[in-house]
């Protein structure tokens, strides 16, 4: 990638203006773009990986034919969280 592309942002005042109010101390717009290129990125990839497990998913159901309803799911998703919050609090004792 060419490192002299400049971002659109610079050239549009008022999202500029719009950015430079948000800057952190010390934060430049270079750096909250690069942060949030760099969110984005890691964003896209989750969701191509909740995809592809979904994907993965759905053909290992078809495969077997064993399929887990909504209710199911919940049900073990609330019993997983209940023995994480369990663990937890025998920690923190």
């Amino acid at each position: 990638m060419d490192e002299t592309v400049k971002p659109a942002v610079i050239d549009d005042a008022e999202f500029l203006a719009a950015a430079e109010d948000v800057l952190r101390d010390g934060e430049t717009v270079a750096d909250l773009i690069d942060r949030s290129a760099r969110a984005e990125v890691e964003r896209r990839r989750e969701q191509a990986a909740f995809i592809a497990r979904g994907l993965a998913a759905r053909e290992e159901m078809a495969r077997t034919g064993i399929y887990y309803s909504d209710e199911d799911v919940h049900r073990m998703l609330e019993t997983q969280l209940g023995k994480a919050k369990a663990r937890q609090a025998a920690h923190s004792e």
